[in-house]
């Protein structure tokens, strides 16, 4: 299929949703996953767009995976396109933590799915391993690239906040390039088009779904970086304001991990249980709506960053930098996910698996990753 030619919404819903309800382990899992489907299986996108869109959205406030999903359903089904694939993407993880959080408001306690996550999680290193290496092939252009690629992992594995990483190792790959090009009298400057955007806030009184809606919209639109940032958003708005206790928030973050799809579906968790079924939809489609906004602005604007050339350095740099930091995630996810020898066969065979057999849906890998940790740890 041409990479031009749209995609019927059924289409699009059926895809992110199948995505939704298979997506396991994170943003980078997420975007391993969705780079599979779109990129290779249905070439949907080319790999360079693809990375161009990847660069990009790891520069905006918001959850880069679910956002990646609707640059996806804009390209192949303009502006009704990227909110089906948004929307498809987001619900299946937003159904089962609303069941979850039903669950332990009415019993007290939640369901045992220890055993299979911890073989989804490994299964799930394959998936993202697969995805640097094909991104990677792709971004590192040549070698003064690599460098900054390296620049960028060290800065994260050293500790400095991924977007920090990520803006940093730009302005100085983009400034190095531009140095490059003036002495070869190459250099055409193009004016770089500014965003701005306010932050939301709302005086937290007493619990409504109005208040609600507010908070996690404010929470939306200005959160960058993983789940355990929005921990530190979510304490600062909900737990020192007497709306929840830091017991209740550290297991909404739970289960916001260890369900499918985006981490940030943990605000209908928290939203049902600060108002009910009417304050989960306030809380999901608050911290959910700035996303939309932002991609639908953004996503136009890429195409014409290419054309600049000043702005093309910017986001060649960029790109290279988002693959290093995925790499840098997958060393801390293996860190933390192969704890024994069970965690580390199944990693090791899903490798294997992923790339002697790339046509293997991540689905199955997934499945299959899932079925072993059940036989072994329950």
């Amino acid at each position: 299929m041409s990479t031009t030619e749209k995609v019927p919404l059924k289409t699009l819903a059926l895809v992110f949703a199948k995505l939704g309800i298979m997506a396991f382990g994170g943003p980078a899992a997420h975007i391993a996953m969705l780079e599979q489907e779109v990129v290779e299986k249905r070439q949907w996108l080319t790999k360079a767009h693809f990375l161009d869109l990847m660069g990009a959205t790891n520069l905006i406030p918001g959850p880069n995976s679910t956002e990646m999903t609707m640059h996806c359903g804009y390209e192949k089904g303009g502006w009704a396109g990227l909110f089906v694939a948004g929307a498809c993407f987001i619900v299946p993880a937003v159904v089962l933590t609303g069941l979850l959080a039903w669950f332990y408001t009415s019993y007290g306690h939640l369901p045992a799915l220890a055993p299979c996550m911890q073989g989804i999680k490994a299964a799930v290193l394959a998936i993202i391993l697969g995805a640097i290496y094909r991104l990677g092939k792709k971004a590192v252009k040549n070698y003064t690239l690599a460098v900054f690629g390296l620049l960028a992992l060290v800065s994260s594995w050293c500790g400095l906040n991924e977007v920090w990483a990520l803006l940093i190792t730009a302005v100085l790959g983009t400034l190095f390039f531009m140095a490059k090009a003036h002495r070869s009298n190459r250099l055409q400057v193009s004016a770089v088009p500014l965003l701005s955007f306010s932050m939301l806030g709302a005086g937290v009184v007493q619990v409504s779904n109005l208040k609600v809606f507010l908070v996690f919209l404010k929470v939306g639109a200005i959160l960058y970086g993983s789940g355990y940032v929005l921990f530190a958003y979510l304490d600062a708005e909900l737990v020192q304001t007497g709306w929840l206790s830091r017991e209740e928030l550290v297991t909404a973050i739970a289960i916001g991990q260890f369900t499918p799809g985006p981490v940030l579906s943990t605000a209908t968790f928290v939203g049902y249980q600060l108002h009910g079924f009417g304050g989960a939809v306030a809380a999901t489609v608050g911290i959910f709506l700035p996303s939309f906004l932002l991609v639908l602005l953004l996503n136009p604007l890429v195409a014409k960053m290419r054309q600049s050339r000043v702005l093309s350095y910017f986001l060649d740099v960029v790109n290279v930098a988002a693959v290093a930091i995925m790499l840098s995630v997958l060393v801390r996810m293996g860190q933390s996910v192969l704890v024994d020898i069970p965690s580390l066969l199944i990693a090791i065979a899903s490798i294997g698996i992923h790339f002697v057999f790339p046509r293997i849906s991540a689905v199955y890998i997934i499945v299959g990753g899932a079925l072993v940790g059940f036989l072994v740890y329950y």
